[in-house]
């Protein structure tokens, strides 16, 4: 199969041929139909975050079942699947607590000393990336690492469900419990600054606040349920959101990964407010906040991919964009090739898009 391999970080994916193996017990082969395009892969190809190379990067994805091994129970060959790169042992204490997107267990990859799953032609393993690595033409995954979803759902759409708006949902419903009538500020309106918008919304939040320095996203962000706009590059961000709250919001969440932009969703927070960093913050960086708005009561926690419970998630998610509550339709910027793949990067480092889309087939 064809794949985009990432043989040293700060370099280009280069397209190669890839053995893949065959499924083993609880194991699932995925014809992959489309990946989104997503900054957490820009992390470790950038080097920011480090990870075992040669390796195949990609994790929101959508595809068709082609092949199950011994021991599957919850998908058959031709099902419609999202995958998610937290897949869960189910059996753990994180599981079994109902935080399955915390769980750590092994039991979802390969053993040492069994074949692997990818291997170069020319010899040598290549190392899987997040149970998933779906920049390649198929994925061999664990059964706990996909969900079957209803085969009238376009997959383009589908795979930003994977994680976009599994995390930006998640982080609103899951993490933060986000309350009718609440205000609420995203700071960064990518592709999850995007979805926690509109989950916003969904969750019915009163006042809806997105802040970015793309005016092309906050004008997006407005389809996508925000009543009001910031332009990071032409406002004091904390003077303007006090304005428009008088104080502050009950909840601010935090979608880029930077230290002054997670510093920010908690200085802008009213007495008693919540602040959710849902972006990745690079290794050592370490996050300064005024010790006395701990006597407000403010608080400030981290989100993993929106504290999610997938396998019940993901297919309400679908439910909610058929019901045309759920905005996916003008989250993909551009659909490409997998022979554009660097290009779609290129634009993610640019951040002047919302989603690109990698289509096979």
């Amino acid at each position: 199969m064809r794949a985009a391999v990432l043989h040293q970080p700060k370099t280009p994916l280069v397209i190669e041929d890839v053995a893949i193996g065959k499924p083993g017990p609880r194991e699932v082969l995925v014809r992959t139909a489309a990946v989104g395009v997503c900054h957490s892969d820009l992390h470790f190809l950038d080097g920011a975050y480090p990870y075992a190379m040669p390796a195949i990067l990609g994790h929101e994805a959508a595809g068709v079942v082609e092949q199950v091994g011994s021991e599957v129970r919850t998908v058959r060959p031709g099902d419609h699947v999202i995958t998610c790169l937290s897949a869960y042992c189910g059996h753990c204490e994180h599981c079994l607590t109902g935080h399955l997107s915390l769980c750590t267990e092994p039991d979802t990859r390969r053993r040492e000393g069994e074949e692997p799953r990818l291997m170069a032609r020319q010899g040598g393993p290549i190392n899987q990336f997040v149970n998933l690595s779906a920049f390649a033409e198929q994925m061999l995954i664990h059964e706990h690492a996909l969900v079957a979803i209803r085969r009238d759902m376009p997959l383009d759409r589908a795979a930003l469900i994977g994680c976009a708006v599994t995390t930006g949902m998640g982080a609103v419903i899951h993490t933060a419990k986000v309350q009718p009538g609440e205000t609420v500020a995203v700071i960064g309106c990518g592709g999850i600054g995007l979805a926690t918008v509109n989950s916003a919304a969904i969750a019915g939040a009163g006042r809806i606040i997105a802040i970015d320095r793309v005016p092309a996203k906050l004008e997006l962000a407005r389809k996508f349920g925000a009543t009001d706009v910031i332009d990071a590059g032409n406002a004091d961000v904390l003077d303007a959101v006090r304005t428009l709250t008088g104080g502050g919001v009950h909840h601010a969440f935090e979608a880029i990964g930077l230290k002054q932009t997670t510093e920010q969703a908690f200085a802008m927070l009213r007495r008693g407010g919540t602040a959710t960093v849902i972006g990745m913050i690079a290794p050592g960086v370490k996050i300064e906040l005024k010790g006395s708005d701990f006597l407000g009561e403010k608080r400030i926690q981290g989100s993993l991919m929106g504290s999610n419970r997938f396998p019940v998630d993901m297919p309400r998610m679908v439910d909610f964009y058929m019901a045309g509550k759920l905005h996916l339709d003008e989250l993909i910027a551009q659909r490409l090739p997998l022979e554009r793949i660097n290009e779609a990067f290129d634009e993610l480092r640019r951040g002047e898009l919302a989603r690109s889309v990698i289509m096979f087939g």
